[in-house]
């Protein structure tokens, strides 16, 4: 019998090159984002917020810091382990596959910075979006944070290169079959690695028609982290606000 091959997900953020080659990412802007949302939103102290695909948390610890009662999952064993060390009474980490049904249920459920689309049929993305449903309470409500992807594929650059710690990187990207697709070369020192990220181009409409589909209610829409209108052209970012609709 042959060994399945694990799917990119499985393995590119179990890496250290995926931390080393996102390590710049804006953390200030992500911060004043979550400070937003959660004005926006209107949160109290004791409401719970689940972090769907939490990474190695540091949103769930922001958020946490803000003083909510938080709870982090991902599929990532290394990236839990690593969230673990800030875990409390209030901060809980967990790994868990966002397709599979979650037995608590929270006010508020967030799937942030493009943590969707990642699996290679409509229907185990889908199960994402019953998946965030059935976590949120009677009127909670839900926060999916995507790309814009009619603009990411317009200004996709092919190729790039990229060094840090004395590592390189080759990125090559590409939209193929509904996929938006980044293959990545890592060198480091002799040895050399490949890599994918590979996410579904999910539009706008796509969105609305799986919210509706799940009995979920559109609340709002947004086309960057200052909260500003969703404007199709031009936005860069793709975030939903909506509720159920019990």
């Amino acid at each position: 019998m042959t060994k399945e091959q694990p799917k990119w997900y499985q393995s590119w953020f179990d890496t250290p090159y995926y931390h080393i080659l996102y390590k710049n990412r804006d953390y200030h802007e992500a911060e004043l984002f979550l400070k937003k949302l959660v004005r926006y939103l209107n949160l109290d102290n004791e409401d719970s917020i689940l972090d769907l695909a939490c990474g190695k948390g540091r949103h769930s610890i922001f958020l946490n810091s803000l003083g909510y009662q938080v709870t982090g999952l991902d599929l990532s064993q290394n990236s839990i382990q690593q969230a673990q060390t800030h875990a409390s009474n209030s901060l809980h980490f967990e790994v868990h596959d966002m397709r599979d049904l979650y037995a608590t249920q929270f006010e508020i459920v967030l799937n942030l910075f493009t943590s969707f689309g990642y699996f290679d049929n409509d229907t185990d993305n889908y199960r994402v979006i019953q998946t965030i449903k059935s976590s949120l309470k009677p009127n909670g409500i839900g926060v999916l944070d995507f790309m814009n992807s009619p603009l990411v594929i317009e200004n996709l650059i092919p190729q790039n290169f990229y060094e840090d710690e004395q590592i390189q990187f080759e990125l090559n990207r590409n939209f193929k079959e509904g996929f938006v697709s980044k293959d990545i070369e890592v060198t480091d020192g002799n040895q050399t690695y490949h890599f994918q990220e590979k996410v579904r181009a999910y539009t706008f409409q796509d969105f609305e028609t799986m919210l509706s589909k799940a009995g979920l209610h559109l609340l709002d829409c947004f086309g960057n982290y200052k909260l500003e209108p969703f404007n199709v052209d031009t936005s860069e970012r793709l975030i939903l606000i909506f509720m159920t609709n019990d």
